[in-house]
């Protein structure tokens, strides 16, 4: 099949909710991408932050490949080798506390059992999060989610939900009540813009929860493993939750999600009350192993901080060369560029020139690179995206001179 015979397959059967580009991707290595006409791509949105180690690593590769042979699935009802492996590798890169994990598939899942055990754990209904917020589109974490666009058409959602305006500790401490079971943010937004927090925040809102015997719940889905520069965001700032929600890149490019939390807040869950079906598959755990041993081994976190302060330099550059870009942001690989008109010619003309690019929001072009991008290639999206920059700075200037 050609590029457009897959097109129209996909657009004639597929639900029409994702906002496609017209790229027909077939295979991958490392930071690289090509599509079925062999045109190649530097990735810089890793599928929306899955795959931070990169496409089709040789280690996770070589994992599956063993796995599949062996055992493909296997109900949690049983006890499986490849689990215990993962989760035991996965508990000892948490912070500290954080021993006692649910596995799932994605990272709605993740955030939908937090919502449960928050409320479980603690006896109370109440949930404040942030204006800003992203934490998926299922009903609980659709109801945690602030933009309007996402929300409003599955109205009514879940109740006691709370949105307060963020970087703002007192927002916070003014919207508990004595119904409040918990607190979730991202420690860096993501979809919001890609907006880091201001440094005495996080560590603010701990204390306040402290205070008030609430459950802080950390929304890890894009800004972990490594991608900050930290293994986990939160450590940016020396703050551990009491529940953290995990997924994107922990199974190497596999569906996965993990919600984890101190013992003595998942042991709420009694036998019955939370499950799926896939949870701890055997061969997501094979890619989970593998993948987190990469990421330590390789010293990814490590890269993350070097790459990430060169590129958001490049980025600063462009900033200061281009009136049409506001701002630059982010921490490590976790970038952002805020423009001053909406992203989305910009965002189309740098995919045209062979870097993939995401956005986040309707004025910020979101950056999320694998973390083995290596200098040459952020040279290579930096030109790409000058070039784009120029020719909708051109492009607005000779409209405008139309118009006049």
């Amino acid at each position: 099949m050609n590029d457009q015979e897959i097109m129209a397959i996909e657009n004639r059967n597929l639900a029409n909710v994702f906002s496609k580009k017209p790229l027909v991707l077939t295979h991958g290595k490392g930071a690289l991408l090509w599509d079925i006409n062999g045109k190649e791509y530097i990735d810089c949105a890793s599928s929306y932050g899955v795959a931070a180690l990169g496409h089709c690593h040789p280690k996770i590769v070589e994992a599956l490949k063993a796995q599949v042979e062996n055992l493909i699935t296997c109900h949690s009802c049983y006890y499986n080798d490849k689990r215990a492996e993962f989760i035991e590798k996965l508990v000892r890169i948490t912070p500290k506390g954080l021993d006692k994990a649910f596995l799932s598939n994605s990272g709605a899942e993740t955030v939908e059992c937090a919502i449960k055990l928050a409320r479980k754990a603690t006896g109370k209904t109440e949930i404040i999060g942030l204006m800003g917020a992203f934490h998926g589109k299922t009903m609980g974490a659709l109801s945690l989610t602030w933009d309007k666009k996402y929300r409003e058409p599955f109205q009514p959602l879940i109740p006691d939900i709370k949105h307060v305006a963020p970087d703002n500790p007192d927002k916070i401490r003014e919207a508990i009540t004595d119904k409040t079971a918990a607190v979730i943010m991202e420690p860096i937004r993501g979809e919001g813009g890609v907006r880091v927090p201001p440094n005495g925040y996080l560590p603010e809102v701990r204390e306040i929860c402290n205070e008030k015997g609430i459950l802080l719940i950390f929304d890890e889905v894009q800004s972990s493993f490594g991608r900050t520069g930290k293994l986990f965001a939160c450590q940016n700032w020396n703050v551990t939750p009491d529940v953290m929600c995990l997924a994107k890149p922990f199974a190497g490019g596999l569906p996965i999600g993990i919600t984890i939390a101190r013992e003595d807040i998942m042991s709420a869950f009694k036998t019955g009350e939370h499950s799926t079906t896939f949870s701890g598959s055997p061969l997501v755990c094979a890619a989970g192993c593998a993948a987190i041993d990469v990421l330590i081994q390789e010293k990814l976190a490590d890269n993350a901080v070097a790459n990430g302060a060169y590129f958001k330099t490049r980025l600063e550059e462009l900033c200061s060369k281009h009136k049409i870009v506001k701002e630059i942001r982010g921490l490590g690989l976790m970038l952002g560029m805020e423009l001053r008109y909406d992203v989305y010619g910009v965002l189309m003309k740098t995919i045209a020139k062979g870097v993939l690019v995401l956005d986040a929001g309707r004025t910020v072009i979101r950056l999320l690179p694998p973390l083995v991008i290596t200098k040459q290639q952020i040279d290579v999206a930096i030109t790409a995206l000058d070039a784009a920059l120029e020719e909708e700075s051109n492009g607005r200037a000779s409209s405008s001179t139309i118009s006049n």
